[in-house]
């Protein structure tokens, strides 16, 4: 037996001799089955229409057999709350149909107003329909279209109130009208303003006494009880009477199919292609611009036209599959109407409404009239595919185009964000505690408290209910995930931890929590995932109108710049990035002029990103701050997936620095001369005061007057009037140069660079400590020097400088400091392990490594991600035993104790 199955028998089971719920703990213990699964099964029942759920704390579940108090009620509503919009645009029209068919003793004549197309005489029928439930099971629906006759007005009355023998000429016999055939029912008139004045008095008449004459009577009157429910597509004040409209005490409004938003159009779509699937007998499967284009072509005939639209697409669609011996029937734009295709043109403008209907989904969809539609928000996002699972279908639908992994992990870079972004901006802001146990164990949604109150005190922030729910699905997804064996992949994982170090480390932290409450190990992959959540306020979810950092791409050729400018646009969805075409007949210094007017225009105080190919470009950015005093950033021979990146993080409103360090990484490690670091840069020395002209002048000369070998230093003196320009200034100067100290008027430590005070440098003590400086750089350069003919597989030169940054990454991480004596001593080992690595040679085993690995689990994992630039650039893996090694030189030499 199916397991869903024996859940169904067991809540059965448990239903006899009680009239309430039961719950999926109550099932779990006579199952003996984990309470998440038992809630999946439940879920699905409830899909199936086999069960019913009774929201609460915890959520109750009745088999469909039994039948409780309230049954029929639910009834009673679900015949009109069935139709689309029932809990959004024609919420108040059906609460005013239900009180119009309540309504003692017959109900209320009512008038449906709407445009043509918008459904009158389908909300009529429903009306009918939620009537015969509530109070009437044998009442009758007749209808008539007042058109029909319209050319004919004594027609139509003969029609409506019947008609006496020899009333007029050919009325050879009497004739029963359909007022008194709806007796004890309801009569439907549609397009009601087509009946004549003398047709609407004698209605009203009706409506007044209870009876009427047919046509040609004089003396014989008719009683009938008779519920008139009257639609037009006209304003009543101009094509009614008065005295008959204020007769119908019960006017209904539908919206039109423009009014009714998004949502509900694409629950109508879906709904349509259902009716044809099931025609059909088979799926009906359509592309996503197909879909788009339904979902915001101008449609003034409403949902009758939107209907007719789709049934012509779906036959259009079932002839190609006839006639082309297709293996299923696929709708695609060439299948729709012209008028339909055209509101593919629209995107733009619903972007974000667009984003939202098809975030996780795939470009092609299936629509079968057997599937269930899911009303609930909890429900569309249990049923959304998880990060993982985005990833994964990604990375292999690109893989299977004959992509190298280097080029689709580089895609998925840019991607990834993006997904987060839009799992956490789309969840509601706020959502009760109910709602989340639907799907999330209480025990989840416990820990979930205490990790992000835990990370709120460690990283000083609050997080907000979006996290909260976000987090909780996450998860759950991720220890069900990893409890099946399941692989966790993040392709960003090493720009998270650099761009995220603190809230990292938390997350490690909590990863431990995790793994001692659920009994799983979580890998370091999805400490990635768990950090971005705990970044969350950093990465600016939802956005804000505050200044941007400007995007500028100049590229060479006539229209380079400007198509890779309108992909990155369209796919962020903002017009924020801007083009400049550099055509090969035009003098660099036209362009420059050109540049540097840009730029003045889109610096909203925040910086300008340059974006070049080559040339005399990358020079511009340079030159444009010296010039203009804006901070410009310049990254060369760019892509298009890089000037994407670029555009996206600007309109998330990250900062200058933080886009231009991850998209230089992204553009650094795209090219084929990646791994080729450029190791020789000229060492230098950074003066500083706060006009960057006197003292930092001053001190500059005094420097170059003491030190001995000054011949490879260069000294630069800078003002730090204002703090964050200056930080720019170094970090522009740490691209092509070593910086080697900063000597300054104040206290102003910059990152890892060690720091000399000017009364340092006036009393002879600070050129002592930059002599000492320049003396060990020298050291690090002849150690690379004499390895380099001790060496097999690397260059020894070129790796040291490497070596020496990872090992400064390790010590940051690790919040500890190694003396320089030891740091020689780790970085001869490292160089000395990479070498016999990359020569196939194997690790030496470290005694006692699982002890150490339970003891230092945490420092294993940051050792081990600080260290993935080296196995990725010699195309090695450094093994358990070398790490615990590495890890352990730094522990025990740890002079910050």
């Amino acid at each position: 037996m199916k397991k869903v199955n024996q859940v169904y028998e067991t809540l059965v089971k448990l239903e006899e001799g009680t009239r309430r719920g039961i719950s999926a703990n109550e099932i779990s213990e006579v199952l003996n089955t984990d309470r998440a699964n038992i809630s999946r099964y439940l879920n699905q029942l409830y899909k199936e229409n086999k069960v019913q759920k009774i929201d609460g704390r915890p959520v109750l579940y009745k088999s469909k057999k039994v039948k409780g108090v309230d049954d029929r009620n639910i009834e009673i509503e679900n015949s009109l709350n069935e139709i689309i919009g029932a809990q959004l645009s024609l919420q108040v029209p059906i609460q005013q149909a239900m009180a119009a068919m309540l309504y003692p003793p017959s109900g209320l004549h009512t008038l449906i107003l709407g445009e043509t197309g918008v459904g009158k005489s389908m909300f009529a029928e429903l009306m009918y329909q939620f009537s015969r439930k509530a109070i009437k099971e044998d009442a009758s629906f007749i209808q008539f279209n007042c058109a029909d006759y319209a050319n004919n007005p004594q027609l139509v009355m003969a029609q409506i109130f019947g008609v006496k023998k020899g009333a007029y000429t050919g009325a050879e016999r009497d004739k029963e009208g359909l007022l008194k055939k709806a007796h004890g029912g309801i009569l439907f008139l549609d397009e009601v303003h087509r009946l004549s004045p003398q047709g609407q008095e004698m209605l009203f008449t009706y409506i007044d006494k209870g009876f009427f004459r047919p046509l040609g009577e004089t003396e014989k009157v008719i009683y009938v009880d008779v519920q008139i429910i009257a639609a037009t597509t006209e304003d009543p004040k101009s094509y009614l009477l008065k005295t008959f409209t204020r007769r119908i005490p019960m006017t209904i409004t539908l919206p039109s199919l423009r009014d009714r938003g998004m949502v509900e159009r694409h629950q109508l779509v879906e709904a349509f292609i259902k009716q044809e699937s099931k025609r059909i007998g088979k799926s009906i499967y359509i592309n996503k611009d197909s879909l788009i284009s339904l979902l915001l072509y101008d449609c003034p005939n409403n949902i009758g036209q939107l209907k007719s639209d789709i049934q012509l697409a779906c036959a259009k669609a079932f002839v190609n599959y006839k006639s082309r011996k297709e293996d299923y029937i696929l709708i695609t734009q060439t299948d729709l109407p012209q008028h339909v295709r055209k509101g593919l043109m629209k995107i733009q403008e619903n972007r974000k409404e667009i984003d939202y209907s098809f975030k996780s989904k795939e470009d092609i969809l299936r629509f079968h009239y057997k599937d269930d539609k899911t009303n609930s928000i909890i429900q569309q996002y249990q049923e959304n595919e998880d990060f993982y699972d985005i990833i994964e279908k990604k990375f292999q639908s690109l893989k299977d185009t004959g992509m190298r992994d280097e080029e689709i992990n580089q895609i998925i870079n840019i991607d990834i964000e993006s997904h987060f972004q839009k799992y956490i901006g789309d969840l509601p802001k706020k959502i009760r505690d109910k709602e989340i146990s639907k799907i999330v164990d209480m025990e989840i949604l416990e820990l979930v408290d205490e990790i992000l109150n835990l990370a709120g005190k460690r990283l000083k922030r609050k997080y907000d209910e979006k996290i909260y729910l976000g987090l909780s699905l996450h998860l759950h997804g991720c220890i069900e995930r990893i409890k099946n064996g399941n692989k966790i992949y993040h392709p960003k994982l090493n720009l998270i931890r650099v761009g995220y170090s603190d809230e990292f480390l938390v997350a490690m932290e909590i990863a431990k929590i995790i793994d001692s409450r659920f009994n799983v190990e979580i890998p370091l992959d999805e400490i990635g995932y768990l950090t971005m959540f705990l970044a969350s306020n950093i990465l600016d979810i939802g956005g804000d109108e505050s200044p941007k950092v400007g995007i500028l791409v100049i590229m060479h050729g006539n229209t380079t710049a400007s198509s890779m400018v309108e992909v990155a646009n369209t796919l962020v969805g903002v017009e924020h990035a801007v083009a400049l075409d550099m055509p090969l007949s035009m003098k660099p210094q036209a362009m420059y002029e050109t540049a540097k007017q840009y730029v003045k225009e889109i610096d909203k105080g925040k910086g300008v990103v340059l974006m070049v190919d080559m040339g005399s470009l990358i020079n511009f950015g340079d030159i444009i701050y010296e010039e203009t005093g804006i901070i410009v950033k310049t990254i060369d021979m760019v892509s298009t997936p890089v000037v994407i990146d670029a555009c996206r993080k600007a309109v998330l409103g990250r900062e200058l620095n933080d886009i231009y360090t991850t998209c230089r990484e992204i553009n650094f490690y795209s090219r084929p001369s990646a791994r080729k670091k450029n190791i020789n840069k000229k060492n230098i020395i950074i003066t500083a005061c706060f006009t960057g002209e006197g003292a930092s002048e001053r001190l500059k000369r005094i420097i170059e007057e003491k030190l001995y070998e000054k011949e490879s230093i260069e000294i630069i003196p800078l003002n730090i009037l204002d703090r964050r320009e200056f930080l720019c200034r170094i970090d522009q100067y740490k691209e092509k140069n070593k910086i080697l100290a900063v000597v300054s008027t104040i206290d102003i430590h910059v990152n890892n660079i060690p720091f000399i005070s000017a009364t340092e440098v006036l009393n002879g003590l600070g050129v002592k400590k930059i002599e000492e400086i320049i003396k060990k750089e020298e050291t690090y350069l002849n150690v690379g020097k004499s390895l380099k003919e001790h060496m097999t597989s690397i260059d020894s030169e070129k790796i040291i400088d490497v070596v020496r940054y990872l090992i400064d990454e390790i010590e940051r991480s690790l919040n500890i400091i190694v003396v320089d004596e030891v740091k020689m001593g780790i970085i001869l080992h490292m160089i000395f392990l990479i070498d016999k690595l990359s020569s196939g040679g194997k690790e030496t085993t470290f005694n006692d490594l699982k002890a150490f690995k339970n003891q230092y689990s945490r420092e294993l994992i940051i050792v081990k991600n600080c260290l993935k630039l080296l196995e990725e650039k010699y195309n090695i893996e450094i093994g358990e035993n070398e790490l615990a090694y590495i890890c352990k030189m730094f522990l025990s030499n740890n002079e910050s104790i």
